[in-house]
C-alpha cells in the first residue's frame, strides 16, 4: 500500500462537499483546555497530526458522516450526509440532505456523480457528473490543491510545531479522542499563492485522534472569496463580510473496514456537467 498516496484521500469528502455546494456544519465548543504546550509535548502533537493521515488510511475504508455549513449575506444553510469512503482510492458513496431534499452522491476515480431530486436534473436524466480532475487542472491548481479531494495530505506536510495546539479530550461515537487545533500556512501548500487568493493566509483545522492515532473527526473552516461581481452584502455577523462565503465542514469517521460499493451509474442516465463547471470557473476568475 502506498501510504503517502493513501493518506491524501482521508479528507476527500469534506472538500468534495465544498465543491458541490453542500456546505455547512457546526461542531463542538472549544473548551480551551491544554492550550499551552511547550517543547516535547508540542512536538509530539505535531507528529501525531502528521501521522494521522497515514494511520487512518491504513484502515482502507470507513463509514463517514458530514455536516457542512455555509454562511453568506447574513444567512446560513445546512447540509448533512452519511455514507462510506474508500480511504485507499478516494471513492465514496454518500446520501446528502440539502434544504429538505435528498441527493445521492458518488465520487469514483475523481469524477463526481449526483442524483438530483426529481425534475431538477438537466437533460431529462436523473444523474449529473463533474470531472473534478479536469476542473482542478483548468483552474491551474493541478491535482494538489484544495479543489482536488485526492491531495489533502499536503496539509500535514505544511504543519510545523508552532501550528499545532492540544485542546483537550472528547468522546466521539463512544470513542475517546484527543483534539488538536491546527493552523495550516497556506503558502506552504502546493500552489500556495493561488490558494491564498481563495482562502487567505491560513487554514484553520481541528482534528480529533483516537488512541491509535487515527482520525475520528476533522473540521475545516474556510472564508472563501466570492466571485468578482458578487452582490453579497455585509451582515451583523462579522464572520460574513462582503464578498465572502464562510464554510465549516465537519467529517466523522467510524466503523473502519466497512464495505464500500461505489459504481458509476449507467452512462445513459448521466448528463455531463463538466463543461458548465469549467465555464463557471472561468467567469469566477474573470476570464470570460
Amino acid at each position: 500500500m502506498n501510504r503517502a498516496g493513501n493518506g491524501r484521500k482521508v479528507c476527500a469528502l469534506g472538500v468534495a462537499g465544498v465543491l458541490t455546494g453542500t456546505v455547512l456544519a457546526g461542531c463542538g465548543d472549544d473548551d480551551g483546555s491544554g492550550s499551552s504546550q511547550r517543547g516535547g509535548t508540542r512536538e509530539q502533537g505535531t507528529q501525531a497530526v502528521r501521522s494521522a493521515y497515514d494511520r487512518t488510511a491504513e484502515e482502507d475504508t470507513a463509514k463517514v458522516k458530514l455536516r457542512v455549513q455555509t454562511s453568506a449575506q447574513g444567512r446560513s444553510e445546512t447540509a448533512n450526509g452519511q455514507g462510506a469512503v474508500d480511504l485507499e482510492d478516494g471513492d465514496s458513496v454518500l446520501t446528502l440532505a440539502v434544504q429538505g431534499q435528498r441527493i445521492e452522491q458518488r465520487v469514483i476515480d475523481q469524477v463526481l456523480y449526483q442524483k438530483m431530486p426529481k425534475g431538477q436534473a438537466p437533460g431529462g436524466k436523473p444523474w449529473i457528473k463533474i470531472d473534478l480532475g479536469k476542473v482542478a487542472a483548468e483552474r491551474g491548481t493541478g491535482d494538489q490543491s484544495l479543489s482536488d479531494p485526492a491531495r489533502s495530505a499536503a496539509y500535514a506536510k505544511a504543519i510545523t510545531d508552532k501550528d499545532v495546539t492540544k485542546k483537550g479530550t472528547a468522546t466521539i461515537d463512544g470513542v475517546r479522542t484527543t483534539r488538536y487545533r491546527v493552523s495550516v500556512d497556506v503558502a506552504e501548500l502546493p500552489d500556495g499563492d493561488t490558494l491564498r487568493k481563495q482562502v487567505g493566509p491560513t487554514l484553520p483545522m481541528d482534528v480529533w485522534l483516537d488512541d491509535e492515532g487515527r482520525m475520528r473527526r476533522q473540521q475545516i473552516d474556510m472564508a472563501v472569496k466570492a466571485a468578482p461581481g458578487s452582490t453579497q452584502r455585509s451582515s451583523t455577523d462579522a464572520s460574513t463580510s462582503p464578498g465572502k462565503v464562510t464554510v465549516r465542514t465537519v467529517m466523522d469517521l467510524t466503523d473502519f473496514g466497512t464495505e464500500v460499493e461505489a459504481d458509476p451509474p449507467p452512462a445513459g442516465q448521466v448528463t455531463d456537467m463538466t463543461g458548465q463547471a469549467l465555464e463557471q470557473g472561468r467567469k469566477g476568475d474573470g476570464r470570460s
